[in-house]
């Protein structure tokens, strides 16, 4: 079939690797505009525009996909499908209707779980032991249409938001690539979504990535890992913001007050509302991320000092 791939970030990059090792036929990208990025400011590409460019790979970058320059394009490529993964922008009816099959999306998530921009967070911060991804005819609804098929994964004690949505982009990428094959042999089924079990993703923000001391340690250990790596997780100490990477619930740990310091001779523990966790990285503005016990010896915690 002829394809064009909507896409933006890193996380689309191993679905178009797939899609251009397949028998498919890549004829163009839609990507959002270029964006200021670095220290400087500067517009620069996206993941998906870069890849296209070193391949010589057209690529389209509308501010709305609902620009008539953009549906114009997209109807004189006449691409036969359309698969989507995170492209960042509601795509309209108009651009719906252009491809004989659609448009494809790959979603990281068990659908209708998770519907919205940040499955994979919201299924590591809500807890969640399993999870996947699954291939859906894009509509109007967000994350609403028929479903092809599903990947499904363990989400590991461990797993940050970024190692789990690697994995799915690696699995997912195969299941995208299983689906355009069955459509363009006409075998493909898509099945409704079942109406129970639905729940909403909404994009983490800065602000939920303020670790909440107040918290049992299982949650504080869950929502620094599902802001990690983005958003990021934070906290304040001594009035300044200071960036967490994953911390360890500590079973058997000293009582400390929700936030409360400890410093010992290997490890630095904070207090929670449960058990104390063991601190991994931080990292204080304007610095490098460093080992907490480097940490805290650069800036010589008190016997009383808390967080936040």
């Amino acid at each position: 079939m002829r394809l064009v791939f909507a896409g933006t970030p890193a996380v689309a990059v191993p679905a178009l690797d797939a899609i251009a090792a397949s028998g498919h036929e890549l004829v163009a990208v839609v990507t959002r505009p270029d964006a200021p990025a670095g220290r400087g400011r500067g517009l620069s590409r996206s993941p998906v525009g870069a890849w296209a460019d070193e391949r010589g790979v057209e690529v389209l970058t509308p501010r709305r996909p609902r620009e008539p320059d953009f549906l114009a394009r997209l109807a004189e490529i006449a691409p036969d499908c359309v698969p989507v993964v995170a492209y960042g922008a509601l795509v309209p009816p108009a651009a719906l209707a252009v491809p004989a099959h659609g448009w494809i999306n790959l979603h990281f998530s068990l659908l209708p779980a998770w519907r919205g921009a940040a499955p994979v967070q919201h299924a590591v911060l809500h807890g969640d032991e399993v999870t996947g991804a699954s291939v859906f005819q894009l509509e109007e609804g967000l994350d609403t249409g028929p479903v092809f098929g599903t990947v499904t994964d363990e989400v590991r004690p461990t797993d940050t938001a970024g190692d789990l949505l690697g994995r799915l982009a690696d699995s997912g990428a195969g299941l995208l690539v299983a689906v355009l094959d069955a459509i363009e042999a006409g075998s493909a089924l898509a099945e409704p979504q079942p109406a129970d079990g639905v729940s909403l993703a909404p994009k983490l923000t800065v602000e939920d990535g303020q670790v909440r001391w107040s918290d049992p340690a299982f949650a504080v250990d869950r929502r620094i890992r599902a802001c990690t790596p983005a958003p990021g997780a934070w906290t304040t100490f001594r009035g300044d913001r200071v960036k967490l990477g994953p911390v360890r619930p500590v079973a058997n740990g000293p009582t400390l007050p929700p936030g409360g310091l400890l410093v010992e001779r290997s490890r630095v523990l904070a207090g929670t509302a449960t058990t104390p966790v063991e601190l991994g990285e931080v990292r204080a503005a304007g610095k490098r991320a460093m080992p907490a016990s480097d940490w805290a010896r650069g800036v010589r915690v008190g016997a009383d000092e808390v967080f936040g």
